[in-house]
């Protein structure tokens, strides 16, 4: 990997993160369970929670709240908040100070409509006057790390991404993770790694590059063109938990003995997870949105996602996991 500089850790405002591989916040996914599932495969030097409502959190319960249940060893935890108003911010820190985060990530990539409507995620990004307010009562609010995570933008324009990040660097963000794509744009879509890199060395924060990154191959190429000090790892994890190991053990020489557990032992593992983890009620979605991910890294895995996807009870899609594990072929 010439140029290329490889660094097997960062630090950000005084927290090592080591490897500089990060699960990535993703919805209905990044919950307790499965941080520690991917955990327990290895690799992994940071881990995220989904997207929380900064509006909603002062008010949730950690001890039921899906979005909150945390196990002691999953550690460090950023909190991923996404939000509108500056009025919100003070209470959803002081939450999270509570709750014992490790640091707070600010989403402004998220394009999803009902986002946008509320002037949230990528619309957010888009609003200078109100993202200063908001990034400024952040960085009063709290000494722990602050990080956000963006998209390229509208369009793939050098002089405006580097624009972008020097205004979040002025406002305290103490990391940025650039997902690879344009406002909107589809996961189908090829990540413009390249952009990344562009800027990267005209920036005095790490920045992490997502987006697009499923194999060890995917993960050097990234690190090629986007010159970016770490990883964050998204679908890529739903698919091959073990992935963070890999990529540990091949770009950056760590053995944390990930990739050695067979998938159906990952699987039954999951469904424990659930099981320790998450009342009766909240288990077979979580199950069933994971499979359709999992599903896809194996042949004949769409019999295993369609039956899991028809089951109805966490028993009968154990059962026909059982069944159906016993006759693959990996």
């Amino acid at each position: 990997m010439s140029k290329v500089k490889i660094n097997h850790k960062l630090i950000v405002r005084g927290l090592e993160i080591s490897p500089p591989i990060v699960l990535a916040p993703m919805v209905g996914i990044s919950h307790s369970a499965f941080r520690s599932l991917v955990q327990g495969e290895g690799g992994v030097g940071l881990l995220f929670t989904e997207m929380l409502a900064a509006k909603r959190l002062p008010h949730d319960n950690e001890i039921c709240s899906p979005l909150l249940i945390r196990n002691q060893s999953e550690d460090p935890l950023f909190y991923q908040i996404i939000a509108a108003r500056e009025v919100d911010i003070e209470p959803a820190v002081a939450k999270l100070h509570q709750l014992g985060a490790q640091g707070i990530d600010l989403n402004l990539g998220c394009p999803a409509p009902m986002q946008r409507r509320q002037g949230a995620g990528a619309m957010l990004a888009e609003d200078s006057n109100r993202l200063r307010k908001v990034l400024s009562c952040l960085r009063r609010s709290t000494d722990l790390p602050l990080s956000v995570k963006i998209r390229l933008g509208k369009h793939p324009d050098e002089k405006e991404l580097l624009g972008f990040c020097r205004f979040l660097e002025a406002q305290g963000v103490d990391m940025i993770t650039i997902h690879a794509r344009l406002n909107g744009e589809k996961f189908c879509r090829n990540p413009r790694w390249a952009v990344i890199g562009q800027v990267k060395d005209a920036l005095s924060v790490p920045v992490l590059a997502n987006g697009g990154i499923f194999s060890p191959a995917d993960a050097k190429r990234c690190l090629e063109l986007s010159l970016a000090d770490g990883l964050m790892i998204g679908r890529g994890a739903i698919e091959r938990p073990w992935l963070c190991a890999e990529i540990a053990r091949e770009i950056y020489g760590i053995d944390c003995g990930g990739g050695q557990s067979e998938r159906s032992e990952i699987y039954a593992r999951f469904i424990t997870l659930l099981e320790e983890r998450f009342a009766p009620e909240r288990r077979l979605g979580r199950l069933k949105q994971f499979t359709r991910y999992f599903a896809a890294s194996f042949t004949f895995g769409h019999h295993l996602a369609a039956s899991i996807q028809n089951s109805e009870s966490i028993e009968q899609a154990r059962r026909r996991a059982t069944a159906f594990f016993a006759h693959s072929v990996s």
